[in-house]
């Protein structure tokens, strides 16, 4: 009975020792895609997608957990294209700095949407 016991346990274990394992590799890497699991996008569809963030949260078309997330998921995407087309500028620097930002605040929120639509040609704010 006792052996059974163990047995039933032995899978959990396992997967809870894989888990681990992976998120360890994971959090060893440091592109935003990998840890964000952000998918990647074409470029210019999420340049697209990060202007459409940055004017919503400048617009105030949301609550304010609602637009840090949009635009935080857009910069996470943003981010993952970056990598993917191998694009270095100043758009993919920004994305790159905020998808590594843990906390974000309303004015960092502004702040990035005001750069996100200045990086990507379009002044706003």
């Amino acid at each position: 009975m006792r052996l059974m016991h163990r047995t039933r346990l032995l899978p959990a274990a396992a997967g809870l020792m894989l888990a681990a394992t992976a998120g360890l590799a994971i959090s060893s890497r440091s592109s935003a895609a990998v840890m964000g699991g952000a998918r990647s996008r074409p470029y210019p569809e999420a340049v697209a997608k990060s202007r459409d963030a940055a004017q919503a949260v400048l617009d105030r078309s949301g609550t304010e957990h609602c637009l840090i997330g949009k635009l935080t998921n857009a910069m996470l995407g943003l981010s993952a294209s970056c990598e993917t087309a191998g694009e270095r500028n100043g758009l993919c620097a920004l994305a790159d700095r905020a998808a590594a930002t843990t906390r974000w605040t309303m004015d960092f929120t502004d702040e990035t949407a005001r750069q996100v639509l200045n990086l990507s040609g379009q002044p706003g704010g």
